[in-house]
């Protein structure tokens, strides 16, 4: 385990931190990779989670958004209590979700963060091209880096919210019908990441839309 301190903490939605570490020099990620990461505290050090590498790989600074939830009494509170100078030890670097070609991404909530650092590196790269990103959520105060979205993405940025009714966004869950409007062509690769369940609807639809699974490239958290 990798022992880093804290740089920078700040509320990136209103139940999402966005922490800011010091970097192992010997770590590398591709974007869209995760790391376990523990407290470097006694009664949790062998508690290990996985978070979403949220920086890009060149940067000198690991940065990671996390969702917090205080219900659980478990490490993501612990990680909401913490401040600049603590430490975070980390694990193996790990993930499924890598960069394969233009497509759709499907996230739902803090399934997003693998997300974050591919779109990151393929605007440095002038490589954004088509892709879309179609970013199911409860309400619009919970979508992580709106902003930073809508700069990279402009109109191929769409936004679904369940509990919410607002101009400008679709309002429900995922439809088989708007995954199909955001298809390019029938070489378009899907990108998924989110809640088991949202995974699983979202799976059918593509399987119904006639998407083989060679086209899809998922990673559950």
């Amino acid at each position: 385990m990798k022992q880093v301190k804290i740089l920078s903490k700040k509320n990136a939605t209103h139940d999402v931190v966005q922490l800011r570490t010091q970097k192992p020099k010997d770590l590398s990620f591709l974007p869209g990779q995760a790391v376990d990461v523990s407290l470097n505290k006694p009664e949790w050090k062998e508690e290990l989670r996985p978070f979403t590498f949220t920086s890009l790989p060149q940067d000198d600074y690991l940065e990671f958004h996390i969702k917090i939830y205080p219900e659980h009494d478990g490490v993501t509170e612990q990680i909401g209590k913490l401040r600049q100078n603590d430490s975070l030890s980390l694990g193996d670097v790990f993930g499924a979700i890598k960069y394969q070609g233009e497509g759709v991404f499907i996230a739902g909530g803090a399934g997003v963060t693998p997300f974050i650092s591919i779109l990151r590196d393929l605007e440095k790269q002038n490589k954004m091209g088509h892709n879309k990103l179609l970013f199911a959520n409860k309400t619009a105060d919970d979508i992580i880096e709106k902003e930073l979205f809508n700069q990279l993405l402009g109109d191929n940025f769409v936004n679904v919210l369940s509990d919410e009714q607002k101009e400008g966004y679709e309002h429900g869950y995922i439809t088989k019908d708007l995954i199909k409007a955001q298809i390019q062509n029938e070489n378009s690769l899907f990108y998924l990441c989110g809640p088991p369940p949202m995974m699983d609807a979202v799976l059918k639809q593509l399987k119904e839309l006639g998407i083989d699974k060679s086209k899809i490239i998922q990673e559950e958290f």
